[in-house]
């Protein structure tokens, strides 16, 4: 693991204690506690519902459009965001193991990683989208409070300037193979052995505007939906919140998660962001640490088991065949 990679980590782990000892650890404690087993029960179900959505967008840029594939984008999605959220890696990280996933389960590696990059894109693109609806959902209270209100034109504007960016992301997939193929190289070193099939199949994703469309737009949807844990967790813990309140904030949450994507599993970034963003709906900043810690919670409760069956899959692949380089 990089030194950047581990300072960062014990910053956002000494952010995250510093905020439970400043706001209370009985009343965070006492707020999960209230959800009760039944209720975290009930928000593991609905994460992975929304898991589910996500993996039905990668599976729309697939050429190939058999049960199976479905079947197969779903659980590299679910491992993709169980190693982000769980081991002590970046979210490229997780990235490359979604993409690892696919090729366990027969899916050409040139294609594996090339719709992965495709669907990272995408999702981008959703997000974007999000984030818009998110900030004008809330500008009114992120515009009176005194904390963020000198933040919101640089929100704005950082938003708006993600359009042209993810364009020019797009245009050099698409029109320059060398360019995904550096990529490749870069992230991807030992997964991708032809660069020309990747280069190949990368062309291929963008071949037709209607599957990145569809992609973009189940994305849209899927960031949409997972406004529902937040909204699910606060009333399970007692609290009361529109479902539009739970969209800013995981929005503006979102945002800040990307623009701190080198933090392992955003530690320090999502509590300091739910603490700090609660109170703009009238809810106390121990109603969003609780939610943090849920959230976390259900990582840990979905992801080591899905992560053990990734480990499972891998050691299948290494005593049927030769180790891979």
């Amino acid at each position: 693991m990089k030194i950047g990679v581990i300072i960062a980590a014990l910053v956002g782990l000494a952010v995250a204690v510093w905020l439970l000892l400043h706001v209370g650890i009985g009343a965070v404690f006492a707020a999960v506690a209230s959800v009760g087993v039944g209720g975290f029960a009930l928000i593991c179900l609905y994460g992975l519902c929304v898991v589910a959505l996500m993996g039905c967008s990668w599976f729309a840029l697939m050429p190939d459009h058999h049960l199976r594939n479905l079947v197969t984008c779903i659980i590299g999605r679910q491992t993709r965001d169980s190693a982000g959220d769980v081991l002590p890696f970046s979210q490229f990280g997780g990235m490359v193991i979604g993409g690892r996933v696919l090729i366990l389960r027969g899916v050409a590696a040139s294609l594996a990683y090339a719709s992965m990059v495709a669907d990272v894109t995408t999702e981008l693109m959703g997000q974007i989208a999000f984030i818009a609806i998110g900030i004008a959902l809330c500008i009114s209270q992120l515009r009176a409070s005194a904390t963020m209100a000198p933040y919101v034109d640089a929100l704005m504007l950082g938003t708006a300037l993600l359009v042209p960016g993810i364009a020019a992301f797009v245009l050099l997939q698409k029109r320059g193979s060398a360019f995904a193929e550096s990529l490749a190289a870069r992230f991807l070193p030992a997964a991708v052995k032809q660069t020309a099939a990747f280069g190949a199949a990368m062309k291929q994703m963008y071949e037709s505007p209607a599957r990145l469309a569809a992609s973009s737009t189940i994305h849209l949807l899927s960031w949409l939906a997972s406004s529902g844990v937040v909204w699910l967790s606060v009333r399970l813990i007692g609290g009361h919140m529109s479902f539009f309140s739970a969209i800013a904030i995981e929005a503006l949450l979102a945002g800040l998660r990307s623009a701190t994507v080198f933090v392992p599993s955003a530690i320090g970034v999502q509590e300091a962001g739910y603490a700090a963003l609660m109170p703009l709906f009238g809810l106390g900043p121990e109603i969003g640490l609780a939610v943090s810690l849920l959230r976390r919670a259900r990582d840990i409760v979905i992801g080591v088991p899905v992560l053990l069956a990734w480990q499972a899959m891998e050691s299948r692949r290494a005593l049927a065949r030769p180790v891979e380089t």
